[in-house]
């Protein structure tokens, strides 16, 4: 297995792992308010990828025997003159996506990844890493937990 920055001939791939995603957070959505669009695995691959090109981010791939196995995508997000009225605003890295398929999952590619994309941020100078991890993820949280991220906020939800 090889760590590589995203290549278009991974396209499919990458397509293949963030529905393989989204069906994940499908069957522990408690709320029942994720859904898989029809149109979701031709359109998010490239929403996300244009986000990361547009944000100085990065996409890396791990790569086994031809396929792309697991990927994490990371932006800067950029500040503007009101975030600073309440806001220090460290130079910070943002972690959109990360997923390894089920069928190589606890074998160190996701702390590959991490890692990967946590050198990339230090590289160009980030303070901080952040990532919304999804409520129900227990497997994520716990993952983000073992590499040292903590809670800073909480986003609560009320069925009216």
């Amino acid at each position: 297995m090889q760590i590589i920055e995203y290549e278009k001939k991974y396209l499919e791939d990458v397509k293949d792992l963030l529905v393989e995603l989204e069906e994940y957070i499908l069957s522990i959505d408690e709320d029942k308010l994720d859904q898989l669009h029809p149109d979701y695995r031709d359109k998010m691959a490239l929403l996300d990828l244009e986000k990361v090109n547009t944000n100085n981010g990065k996409c890396y791939l791990a790569v086994d025997e031809n396929k792309a196995i697991g990927l994490i995508m990371g932006t800067i997000p950029p500040y503007d003159e009101n975030d600073y009225l309440d806001y220090k605003c460290p130079k910070r890295g943002e972690i959109t996506e990360l997923i390894v398929t089920s069928k190589t999952r606890s074998k160190g590619v996701g702390q590959a990844l991490i890692n990967k994309m946590e050198e990339y941020f230090k590289s160009v100078g980030c303070e901080y890493v952040i990532v919304d991890v999804f409520a129900y993820n227990k497997i994520g949280i716990d993952f983000y937990n073992k590499n040292g991220y903590h809670h800073r906020m909480y986003t609560d939800i009320k069925k009216l």
